[in-house]
């Protein structure tokens, strides 16, 4: 008799019935992972500003079989997310990825800057926190991942805002994750380090004109492993993370970062 599992015959990571929100799906992480949380049985719905780049995202989710909606909306702006919720309704898995960057150190990061990103990063993650518990301890429990950074963890130059975002983003995680056990609520988080996104493209070509491949390997190189992440990379963990085979994780942050904490000596 053969002992061993047949994993194949097993439909690991499945999402089947499950209602997914995803911030900031347009591009990126976010749309990896819509894409892949489609992919999985989710009926995915984005949050996204740029109302074109999500309308994108969502035709190839149509094109492949997937269920998606898009809900143009400022995550910062609480009525609007509360709304967007609302019309919603049952929330089963919420990924807050909505996020901005910022480059420059306490002296050169302007007041306006520090309340951009903290408007963003911070505070849209509040707002999404706050109406998905609601929408959760009603249906019973549900998955809340939240984007984190290395830069939570480690100091990185000329990332000062940026770090508190993120920080802010750990400790929001620990405390939910703490208030809503006996409500069967699991709140985790991913740290990655840089992951190759558009929007690193257009950071290099914004401010490195004519070396852009030489800046790119640059970035790289600083991941321990060599390279930057794939976008699939991450949403292959926060899979995991919001599925079923990860039922008894909450409370835990988890750096998808090449090496980048602990073996950049």
């Amino acid at each position: 008799m053969n002992h061993y599992l047949n994993i194949s015959k097993i439909n690991m990571f499945a999402l089947t019935g499950k209602k997914a929100i995803v911030t900031g799906g347009g591009s990126g992480i976010g749309k990896a992972i819509a894409k892949l949380f489609a992919q999985q049985g989710a009926e995915v719905h984005i949050i996204e500003l740029r109302n074109e780049a999500a309308q994108e995202v969502i035709s190839e989710i149509k094109e492949t079989g997937g269920v998606a909606f898009v809900h143009g909306g400022d995550v910062s702006q609480q009525a609007e997310v509360k709304a967007i919720f609302q019309e919603i309704g049952q929330v089963d898995i919420l990924v807050n990825n909505a996020g901005i960057a910022h480059v420059g150190n306490v002296e050169t990061t302007f007041e306006s800057d520090f309340d951009k990103v903290y408007q963003v990063n911070v505070k849209g993650a509040y707002n999404c926190l706050q109406a998905a518990v609601v929408q959760m301890k009603q249906y019973g429990g549900g998955v809340i991942l939240n984007m984190a950074s290395v830069a939570a963890w480690v100091g990185i130059a000329d990332r000062f805002a940026y770090s508190m975002s993120k920080g802010a983003i750990a400790a929001m995680t620990l405390s939910v994750a703490k208030d809503y056990l006996a409500a069967h609520i699991r709140c985790n988080s991913i740290s990655p380090a840089r992951v190759h996104t558009p929007f690193v493209d257009g950071f290099i070509a914004q401010n490195y004109a004519g070396q852009e491949e030489e800046m790119f390997a640059k970035l790289s190189k600083t991941q321990p492993i060599g390279r930057m992440a794939k976008p699939e990379e991450v949403a292959a963990l926060a899979l995991y993370l919001c599925s079923e085979e990860a039922s008894f994780i909450t409370g835990c942050d988890y750096p998808l970062d090449g090496g980048f904490i602990k073996l950049n000596n």
